[in-house]
């Protein structure tokens, strides 16, 4: 397809799927269950944790974790204390376990105590550009001592990855719709800075329909991506992430 046929073709899609019914199937769901900035915050931030596998048992594990939290996330994140917290013994998703998601709650802790909280974190080194920020705020979730296999559970862009999570994370919290999706509500970060969330389908899709050229997932893949977005909307690039999330899960484009 010629520059505006795809462009015309990107934003039909992105309409299309970028609208409420998206929220029934997707992790975005549990932070939807919250009103609070900071609930909002902590709930999506665990549920993007997690987002690999099968949608349905991420939203089920998500959920499990919003239980033992008593369904009021921040309020436990600020006022468990430690022996309440070392009991949690019953969190399993795929490689993430109960030790992981126990030093994920003190990680957060540190964080809005010390840190000022999440967006704060991300949005610090304004003239760093938001992939450097992701790797910074890997370096402040694990400044506290921590288990070595719970690293392995935020990505380092600067180390070659997509950082795809985290990304998809950024997009629900920093990128304001009118469908009532993305939430919008860290005003620190725009809309034209966030990179799309690079998985699987995404770049399946995005290769089909020659957006993408190199083979491999990760931090270069999504640089050429994200080059690609922003010349059909350099305003809100990730939109298109709705589009090429959908062509590939609903409409089976490979």
């Amino acid at each position: 397809m010629e520059f505006q046929e795809l462009k015309e073709y990107l934003d039909f899609k992105s309409d299309q799927y970028n609208n409420p019914n998206f929220i029934e199937s997707d992790p975005i769901q549990i932070p939807h269950s919250y009103k609070i900035k900071e609930d909002i915050e902590i709930s999506g931030f665990l549920a993007s944790t997690i987002a690999w596998g099968n949608r349905k048992m991420i939203i089920n594990s998500a959920a499990k974790m919003m239980n033992a939290m008593g369904n009021n996330p921040y309020d436990f994140v600020m006022n468990a204390k430690n022996e309440h917290i070392d009991s949690i013994d019953n969190i399993v998703h795929r490689t993430f376990n109960s030790e992981d998601f126990r030093y994920f709650i003190k990680s957060l802790k540190n964080i809005y105590v010390n840190h000022g909280g999440l967006e704060k974190v991300f949005s610090n080194n304004a003239h760093l550009n938001l992939q450097d920020r992701i790797s910074n705020f890997k370096k402040v979730f694990f400044e506290i001592d921590h288990p070595i296999r719970t690293t392995k559970h935020i990505s380092d862009p600067l180390k070659g990855s997509s950082s795809k999570r985290l990304n998809m994370y950024l997009r629900w919290l920093s990128r304001k719709d009118t469908k009532g999706v993305d939430f919008g509500i860290w005003k620190s970060i725009s809309a034209s800075e966030l990179s799309c969330p690079l998985d699987v389908h995404s770049g399946n899709v995005a290769r089909a329909l020659g957006i993408l050229n190199r083979k491999q997932n990760d931090q270069k893949a999504l640089q050429e991506l994200d080059a690609a977005l922003r010349k059909f909307d350099p305003t809100d690039p990730v939109k298109y992430d709705f589009a090429l999330f959908g062509l590939g899960v609903f409409e089976g484009i490979k």
